[in-house]
């Protein structure tokens, strides 16, 4: 019994500090990240694939960025693919803004965004990049937040999504996995000097991954993010988050959609980073609850401290999406519960499996071995080339 009573003690206090310390942050953050003095040049690159929700309102806040220079370049695979049709007619009805679309893709790499991001990186004029999915709701100072986060110990500024708009009951689910629960956690780990990148939006200063080997070295995970967090830290720099996520308006979504993607992220972590994928068992609300449960059932506990507990664990949270504007209605406590009983399964399903699909792409986290063995064929190729070339240059 007492064991129950610390557990859910403890899992209290956790979810309530981590709540605190995030709006905290966010508080202290505004008062010291300024606008760069410098406005640089920077190049935007969107991949698309496919038609989603709000794909051509996304698409379009890209053309009305508050920066003085910044470029813009569409990639998409395949020539037939329908979005392209979309961003070439906003380009057209944007003429003011440096834009291109370019079709193909060179695949150098186990994840096939990479694989189609990759030549507008090599083609791109400037020096600092941003690359942003297709989904995401590009604010005015998209690129002035990202700016300001970067620092002379910085290799790489990120912007986890901020699910809003929800339409349906899944839509609400994912939200409540997005915002509350998943970037809270990820504006957290900022915050104490650990930060993660998050593949949504990234920005990147093409010297410094040039100097660390080069943009395929985020092609050696299956996930671009992962391998982009190894990277940067294996330099002694850090991965840091906007301040305000931006957003991911989700329209309608379908709960098996959500939850396989939920999955597919898992494991992902799972594979990439164990030892910190090892806790996420423990941080919802479903195995405190079940256990302040049992000792009220078996009389340890009187009947009422259960709903106080959940009052305690979800007002918090509740006032936290408020505090970001996500979004926090009544409805998104039904949607939070969801959340929390689905954990234990979604942790368990993650370490009991390997497989998922990325937009019709069959994958398995296995690829993360098959592209670090890829990188090391790759680099022990350039290496005999070297000394060949050092050889025949000896000869003569």
């Amino acid at each position: 019994m007492t064991l129950l009573i610390g557990f859910a003690a403890i899992a209290l206090l956790v979810q309530l500090a981590s709540i605190a310390f995030v709006i905290v942050s966010r508080l202290r953050h505004r008062n010291q990240d300024r606008p760069r003095a410098s406005r640089p040049p920077v190049s935007l690159i969107r991949p698309i694939c496919g038609l989603e929700n709000n794909l051509e309102r996304c698409l379009a806040s890209s053309f009305q960025l508050d920066w003085p220079a910044y470029e813009l370049i569409f990639c998409v695979a395949r020539p037939d693919d329908p979005a392209a049709t979309i961003a070439e007619r906003l380009m057209a009805e944007h003429p003011h803004i440096s834009a291109r679309l370019l079709v193909g893709e060179d695949p150098f790499s186990v994840n096939p965004k990479m694989n189609n991001v990759v030549k507008g990186w090599r083609s791109a004029r400037h020096d600092w990049i941003v690359m942003t999915d297709s989904n995401v709701l590009m604010p005015p100072d998209t690129i002035a937040r990202m700016m300001a986060r970067w620092d002379d110990k910085t290799g790489l500024v990120c912007s986890p999504p901020a699910g809003t708009e929800p339409a349906n009951f899944g839509a609400m689910l994912e939200s409540a996995w997005l915002d509350s629960f998943q970037a809270r956690w990820q504006l957290f780990a900022d915050a104490a000097g650990f930060g993660f990148a998050q593949g949504k939006s990234m920005l990147f200063n093409r010297h410094l991954i040039t100097r660390l080997g080069g943009f395929e070295r985020l092609g050696e995970e299956v996930a671009e993010d992962a391998a982009a967090t190894i990277l940067i830290r294996g330099a002694g720099l850090h991965v840091r988050l906007v301040q305000e996520p931006f957003p991911q308006p989700l329209g309608r979504r379908d709960i098996t959609a959500v939850w396989k993607r939920q999955l597919r992220w898992a494991r992902l972590r799972r594979a990439s980073f164990p030892f910190y994928f090892l806790p996420e068992l423990f941080t919802g609300a479903a195995l405190p609850v079940a256990a302040m449960l049992a000792l009220a059932i078996d009389g340890g506990l009187p009947t009422v401290a259960l709903p106080i507990y959940l009052i305690a664990w979800y007002g918090p949270e509740v006032l936290l999406a408020r505090a970001y504007g996500w979004p926090s209605g009544w409805r998104m406590l039904p949607a939070m519960a969801a959340r929390d009983l689905l954990l234990p399964a979604l942790f368990v399903s993650a370490w009991f499996g390997s497989g998922f699909e990325w937009r019709g792409n069959a994958m398995t986290v296995a690829d993360n071995d098959n592209g670090r063995t890829t990188r090391i064929r790759q680099v022990v190729a350039r290496t005999r080339e070297k000394a060949r070339a050092l050889v025949a240059a000896r000869s003569h």
